[in-house]
């Protein structure tokens, strides 16, 4: 092993009780540097991002994986340590992202064709393996993503989930060259997949409750913002629900022109109310789920995000209020993406 590194010790947040956020699910600890095994990287960890997902694997909304797990998966850190057998191309001082893919079979059917998102073997930081609310994080060499240049670091880390999985979601979506996309729910993910939208040359509109997120929205050059479940003013090619309501999937179709597509980009939706075909899915009208992202996805969108500089709109919290950011999260208080900095 490679290490630059003389720590011992670090904090680290761990889901000791998963539930709702305000009965204090995250415990802080004092705890061991991790190692890293074969084929790891050790990152110091210079910012996390504050993802909705790792909302739902502290509240319980996602099953157990690892009993007292540290979360958080948009990480941006210094390499100061590397296993054995380590591909060429990384060396101590290398400033790398850890994203939420953490590992496949690569032998699967899924794999096999290009699908690792869905190979029944893979395996999420943040929910298999601890995660970047700690001062240390390792990750598999493999899974490490090179970083685009010209963005400060608490930018980079939302760009390691939601931006990757916005852009999924909105390839997904499928929206026509020159065409019109919704976007329901306007937080950390929907705020840099605008972006991307309108660069692409989409006429976007977006529906949102909260009020500062509509600010941001008709900032950022949305063509319209309005309530969460309101009609946008004009039929849509495509749209994109971000938001993890599952009630705002029939307002969403029925805004949809014939022929479009709705892509639900989080990992978690509660549940949808009965649909009406005639209204919601006749004249080839689709509804369509995003699971987690593929490697390539995340090279796409990086070497995106190095092309065109998009606006990263975070709020900071100290790693020691990781609890605090992910309360403010869970109520909607957080403008674009919060992000841990150490």
């Amino acid at each position: 092993m490679t290490t630059v590194n003389t720590e011992t010790r670090m904090r680290a947040w761990r889901v000791t009780r998963p539930g709702p956020i305000a009965t204090g699910p995250l415990e802080p600890r004092a705890e061991p540097v991790p190692e890293p095994g074969p084929g790891e990287l050790l990152l110091r960890v210079l910012v996390c991002g504050v993802c909705r997902t790792d909302l739902h694997v502290a509240e319980g909304d996602l099953p157990v994986h690892r009993p007292g797990v540290t979360p958080g998966h948009e990480v941006v850190g210094e390499v100061v340590a590397l296993g054995a057998d380590i591909p060429p191309g990384f060396a101590a001082g290398d400033r790398v992202g850890i994203a939420w893919l953490r590992g496949t079979c690569g032998h699967c059917r899924y794999c096999v064709r290009g699908a690792e998102n869905l190979c029944p073997s893979s395996r999420y930081t943040g929910w298999d393996a601890d995660g970047g609310y700690a001062g240390f994080a390792t990750v598999p060499a493999a899974y490490a993503h090179p970083l685009p240049g010209g963005y400060a670091d608490a930018e980079l880390a939302p760009l390691l989930c939601a931006g990757i999985i916005g852009y999924r979601a909105l390839r997904r979506a499928e929206p026509p060259e020159g065409g019109v996309l919704g976007i329901y729910g306007f937080g950390a993910s929907a705020h840099l997949a605008a972006q991307v939208a309108m660069a692409e040359g989409l006429r976007v509109h977006v529906m949102t409750r909260s009020a500062r997120a509509r600010a941001l929205a008709a900032d950022l050059g949305a063509a319209s913002v309005q309530g969460a479940a309101d009609p946008p003013p004009e039929p849509l090619d495509a749209a994109v629900l971000f938001a993890p309501a599952g009630e705002l999937v029939p307002p969403a179709l029925a805004a949809l022109d014939r022929g479009g597509v709705l892509s639900v980009a989080g990992i978690h939706l509660t549940d949808v109310p009965a649909l009406n075909y005639q209204r919601h899915l006749f004249q080839e009208r689709e509804l369509r789920s995003v699971t987690a992202n593929t490697r390539e996805d995340a090279r796409r969108f990086l070497e995106f995000a190095g092309r065109h500089r998009l606006r990263v709109t975070t709020t900071p919290y100290p790693l020691a209020a990781a609890d605090r950011a992910l309360e403010d999260l869970a109520a909607d208080r957080v403008n674009g993406a919060a992000v841990l900095v150490a």
